[in-house]
């Protein structure tokens, strides 16, 4: 067996966020195993620096690289926009962001190329997307839109609540009859898939995180790098405990009723 397909897939976000992404490779690459972490005490990045993201981001990396995977996945819009090819230069495993699987499949999707983009302010800004998009199909026409209270009311686990859906109608409805498509730019935004969706009925949804599943696994069988174990570990690290950590994470991937985080303290020596 090669030692490569023995080894687990690092995962890291700012938050819970991230975890859908796990539950796709759960789906799509059952044999797997991964080490993820969430970065919550520094929750959210889409308010902060580029460069105060880049350096989160290079602690994250260093921690997971410690587990000797073979692929790191940055499962963070924000990150993936501001230090993905940073990281890609830094380590010498390949390191997946979420924006180009899913700049792909919308353009695959949308049938008048006009595509919408919702994500944090930060991601939104570096319009990340709409190069890439355009880099693919330049004729097409990219809507960023940022919305900022999204991230925060998912943590405390407001997915059904009124204030939900009021921010998401003031966010969402500007759109209408502008875009055929539209990139759900933040991993935490499929768990408010429903209510993006009652909001823009006619509008295909993108999912980032499937994207980068199906990304992964394409990397994974031209290397020759899958796993076949039966038995794959999962490990979950956070960098803060809170309330609604765990409460969250099982009602991600309901298939793991015990899941639990372990807390961790990353390094925080500045990046070069």
């Amino acid at each position: 067996m090669d030692t490569q397909q023995k080894k687990p897939i690092g995962i890291f976000d700012s938050g819970v966020g991230g975890l859908t992404v796990v539950r796709a490779m759960m789906e799509l690459l059952p044999s797997e195993s991964f080490v993820y972490l969430g970065d919550t005490a520094n929750l959210p990045y889409g308010e902060k620096s580029a460069e105060m993201v880049r350096q989160y981001a290079f602690h994250n990396a260093r921690f997971l690289q410690e587990f000797d995977i073979k692929v790191m996945v940055v499962a963070c819009n924000t990150a993936s926009s501001v230090a993905l090819t940073d990281l890609q230069q830094a380590f010498d495993f390949p390191v997946i962001g979420v924006i180009e699987p899913a700049a792909k499949e919308a353009i695959k999707v949308s049938s008048s190329k006009k595509i919408g983009v919702i994500g944090t302010k930060r991601t939104i800004r570096t319009q990340m997307y709409t190069h890439k998009i355009h880099e693919i199909e330049p004729q097409a026409t990219v809507v960023g839109k940022a919305c900022p209270l999204f991230v925060p009311l998912i943590e405390e686990g407001f997915l059904h609540h009124e204030a939900m859906t009021l921010i998401a109608r003031e966010y969402l409805v500007p759109l209408r009859g502008k875009i055929d498509t539209l990139i759900l730019g933040c991993t935490h935004y499929p768990l408010i898939r429903d209510t993006i969706q009652s909001l823009l009925p006619e509008v295909h949804l993108v999912d980032s995180a499937y994207s980068t599943a199906r990304e992964l696994r394409q990397l994974l069988l031209e290397r020759g790098w899958l796993s076949p174990s039966l038995t794959p570990s999962r490990l979950f690290y956070a960098t803060d405990i809170t309330e609604h950590l765990n409460t969250l994470a099982r009602m991600i991937l309901p298939e793991m009723p015990f899941l639990t985080f372990e807390e961790v303290r990353l390094a925080s020596t500045p990046v070069v």
